[in-house]
């Protein structure tokens, strides 16, 4: 029988005001989990929490043991520092933050084991989204060089852009380069596993799912991934670091599982990792604004991902729809 019409539903109320009231009541407070105090303020405490503790707390510490000639300090003890930190001033924070805040860990972390089908649906989407985003980064960096040259304002932001991109790229290329086998365990190790475990466990489980106890799952997506892209100071890429953590958001809210953003992003730095062990040069990380861009195969490639991005979203959006009415 349709919803609408049955007797339970008074014949002139709103649908649509009944389901921002259910939508409000789930938001308020979700079956098993109790916060302490505003989930907004909890999410808040994790971005701010997170940033100052391995950004400042992290570098002060980097500084003390490797003095201020950190280019100069062994690179393996450098990996082994960037893991640490992230360990230490990431994933520890998170999970303390989760059983100070919140009453059930596991809820507010997403501790589920998904389905095979999960992953491969989510990684379907990785595969499509890296040479979307290359191709965006391309065409955005022709247009920045373009508007660089034609105004003065913008040309000394982007000097400002160019001093912070050229530090990202000198410290990723020096964290990326392996001369054997045990090095480059170690770069994936590094790169890839610790950050998917840590960032993802802070920013979908504990950050992401304060804020939807508050607000809609798109906005609490979004907002995570705008302090994700934010987080990773990288001034040229940016805007296709919050695409690719919005995804990630999109895909936790969506499986209910942790292990679907982690299992994406390592994938994600992984691929590139591999990509630069082969290539063996400069040019995976470079994002420096060129003008030689073909715009318009980089439009058709962006138009064409595109369109098929949005039919993945469908189908898995079909697949949840479905096993939910099983």
């Amino acid at each position: 029988m349709n919803e609408l019409n049955s007797p339970q539903s008074p014949p002139n109320e709103n649908p649509d005001e009944n389901q921002e009231k259910n939508d409000s009541d789930s938001l308020s407070e979700e079956r098993g989990i109790k916060p302490r105090i505003s989930p907004i303020a909890a999410a808040f405490i994790g971005l701010i929490g997170g940033f100052l503790l391995y950004q400042i707390v992290g570098g002060i510490l980097t500084l003390v043991i490797f003095g201020i000639n950190f280019e100069s300090a062994p690179i393996n003890s450098v990996r082994l520092m960037t893991m640490g930190g992230q360990i230490l001033f990431i994933l520890l924070p998170a999970l303390l933050f989760s059983k100070w805040f919140y009453e059930d860990v596991s809820r507010i972390l997403r501790i589920r084991v998904p389905a095979w089908q999960e992953f491969i649906l989510f990684g379907i989407g990785i595969i499509i989204l890296t040479p979307l985003l290359q191709y965006f980064i391309l065409v955005q960096n022709h247009f920045i060089e373009i508007w660089a040259a034609n105004s003065h304002f913008i040309n000394s932001i982007k000097s400002a852009l160019d001093s912070l991109n050229e530090l990202v790229e000198k410290t990723y290329g020096d964290l990326l380069t392996a001369h054997n086998i045990g090095e480059a365990v170690l770069v994936i190790a590094v790169v890839a596993v610790v950050p998917a475990i840590c960032e993802e466990t802070m920013f979908r489980g504990f950050i992401q799912k304060s804020f939807e106890l508050r607000i809609k799952p798109v906005w609490a997506a979004l907002i995570t991934a705008i302090f994700f892209g934010l987080y990773h100071f990288n001034p040229y890429g940016m805007i296709p670091l919050i695409i690719l953590g919005f995804y990630f958001g999109f895909a936790a809210y969506k499986s209910n599982s942790i292990l679907i953003p982690m299992s994406l992003h390592f994938t994600n730095n992984f691929i590139a990792i591999m990509v630069y062990f082969i290539i063996g040069n400069q040019d995976l990380i470079d994002t420096t604004p060129d003008t030689n861009v073909d715009l318009n195969s980089a439009f058709l490639m962006i138009v064409l991902l595109t369109i098929i991005m949005i039919g993945l979203i469908i189908t898995i959006k079909k697949y949840y729809s479905k096993i939910s009415l099983t």
